[in-house]
């Protein structure tokens, strides 16, 4: 798999975790829905300050957007990797409820 199209599935993927479409990304960098998802595709050559301005936005750091394991830096944090681990063992309606309390515990 090439560097682009594995840039932009770890976009995508942190993208969805934080629940946000290519358009509200795309609001964050002051830049539009659809070259978010050239990035995201693979399609577009992308410059280290725009990746710099995805992960602030995205809450990451640039090396995962480059890392084979999107799940590597989440094993390093204990209470995260305790807190992903129970809840891959719930079914997903319990998965659902659990996050739905955080979004609203969390949200700003």
């Amino acid at each position: 798999m090439d560097i682009l199209k594995t840039v932009g599935e770890h976009i995508r993927h942190y993208r969805t975790l934080r629940g946000w479409t290519q358009e509200q990304l795309a609001e964050t960098l002051d830049s539009q829905g659809t070259y978010i998802g050239r990035i995201e595709r693979g399609e577009q050559n992308v410059q280290l300050s725009t990746l710099e301005k995805i992960a602030d936005a995205l809450h990451i750091s640039v090396d995962a957007l480059f890392n084979q394991n999107t799940f590597e830096h989440l094993q390093k944090d204990e209470w995260i990797w305790k807190v992903v681990m129970m809840l891959k063992e719930q079914d997903r309606q319990d998965q659902e409820r659990a996050f739905r309390v955080l979004q609203e515990m969390f949200r700003p």
